[in-house]
């Protein structure tokens, strides 16, 4: 190694172990940074979906795709609805799902557990009923208000999907007693299955159009569909309801189905996510849900869903972030899990080089310091031989010894070459205490 080289390495090292304590606190300050923002989210999540067959669970299924490119495994709960979901969510048995409007009984003051992620998309109430029913009853083939339903078949759902207690609601307002009401309460599918085998007269659900039920029931011969011609006073009654209409022809263009428009009423179904979810998680689901809604659908233009209104929940920070904002800039071009890191971490940053900056103003003493002490401890020595020289006792030869002892020692000491005239200038004084020795 060459002379120069050398003396590189010892500024380096003596630079380094200058600046060990300051580069210890930084580590330990990021560590302390990283545990307490925890900007990784784990790898699992739970998402509470629907019945089999229905939009919850066809929607689960494209959540589920969608977070999986981002490393994040979403295990999926079949449940009977939104009433079962808000009960998973509330005994930490789900991490998110979907709710539909109107299923929260409790005081939204009283809600500390779950925040909303957004309004995805409108959930009608689909009431289809057998046209040889409603002609055995009252000898036409359509029905035209609830009140109608009096003394026929009526499923309304289990108890888990939360339409029960949506129509219960809807009965009252038209004064229809339970008890004059032929109802049960089947789940989804082996309800279908009961109405095509003409077991049932009326089929109530609330579904997007997107569900496989919905989209078969339109089609089926000899099944209509109930029009609500007061939906605008159910949505003055009921605030989480809302008046749409299904397009004539939108089912089917060659087949014009539906034949005209028919009015529905509508409730908000929305994304709910406990409080103890990871807000990075909440992010991934909230943009992935601009992705699978945010298309023009039967009950709604581009872009309008998801939506920061008509939620019942408070709303989570992350999702009105990535709603009013979109995809943050590092995420379009870094990996969802650098990204999120690096955004994650940058007040952080921040705060410890605010931190860091002015205690790296003493870096510099410290390593002067190191480098000067090496040669100003043996000055003491050299102080103690100048001092016995002067006694009248003194053993020149011993000094002399001494001096040697001293000059090889001092010989030894690598210093930086900004330092070096300090190593001379020592090596000059021991030099003079010797020529003193020699003089009389």
């Amino acid at each position: 190694m060459s002379p120069t080289l050398r003396h590189t390495m010892v500024s380096l090292r003596d630079l380094l172990a200058s600046a060990g304590p300051l580069v210890v606190l930084a580590v330990a300050l990021l560590g302390l940074a990283y545990w307490w923002l925890d900007p990784m989210p784990p790898r699992q999540v739970r998402l509470a979906t629907g019945p089999a067959q229905s939009a919850y669970d066809e929607f689960g299924k494209r959540y589920a795709q969608a977070l999986a490119q981002q490393g994040i495994e979403v295990h999926l709960l079949s449940t009977e609805g939104s009433a079962h979901n808000l009960q998973l969510l509330r005994s930490g048995q789900a991490d998110l799902g979907f709710v539909q409007g109107g299923s929260n009984v409790q005081p939204l003051a009283d809600e500390t557990s779950l925040e909303s992620l957004g309004s995805l998309f409108l959930e009608p109430v689909w009431m289809f009923y057998r046209e040889a029913a409603a002609r055995s009853s009252y000898g036409r083939a359509t029905l035209t208000t609830l009140s109608e339903l009096q003394g026929l078949r009526v499923n309304v759902g289990s108890p888990g999907s939360g339409v029960p207690s949506l129509m219960d609601k809807l009965f009252e307002a038209n004064r229809m007693a339970p008890e004059r009401l032929r109802l049960s309460r089947l789940s989804q599918t082996p309800a279908t299955v009961a109405f095509l085998n003409q077991e049932l007269d009326v089929l109530v659900f609330a579904s997007a159009p997107e569900s496989p039920m919905v989209q078969m029931l339109l089609q089926t011969p000899g099944v209509r569909l109930m029009n609500f011609a007061q939906n605008e006073a159910y949505a003055r009654r009921f605030a989480f309801l809302s008046p749409v209409v299904l397009p004539r022809g939108v089912v089917d263009l060659a087949a014009d189905l539906p034949p005209r428009d028919v009015r529905l009423i509508a409730s908000t179904t929305m994304l709910l996510a406990r409080e103890e979810v990871h807000p990075a998680l909440r992010q991934l689901f909230s943009q992935a849900a601009l992705q699978l809604h945010g298309q023009a659908g039967w009950f709604s233009r581009a872009r309008e869903f998801p939506s920061l209104t008509g939620n019942e929940f408070p709303l989570a920070r992350e999702a009105e972030r990535t709603l009013q904002q979109g995809i943050p800039l590092l995420q379009r071009y870094l990996p969802f899990t650098l990204a999120n890191l690096m955004e994650r971490m940058w007040l952080a940053l921040g705060l410890i080089l605010a931190v860091l900056l002015p205690l790296s103003r003493i870096v510099p003493p410290l390593y002067e310091l190191r480098i000067r002490s090496r040669v100003f401890r043996w000055y003491a020595q050299l102080r103690a031989i100048d001092a016995e020289r002067l006694s009248p006792h003194s053993d020149v030869q011993a000094l002399h010894l001494a001096l040697d002892e001293l000059d090889a020692r001092v010989s030894k000491i690598k210093l930086p070459l900004a330092y070096a005239d300090e190593l001379y200038a020592l090596r000059n004084h021991i030099e003079m205490i010797r020529r003193q020795l020699r003089s009389p």
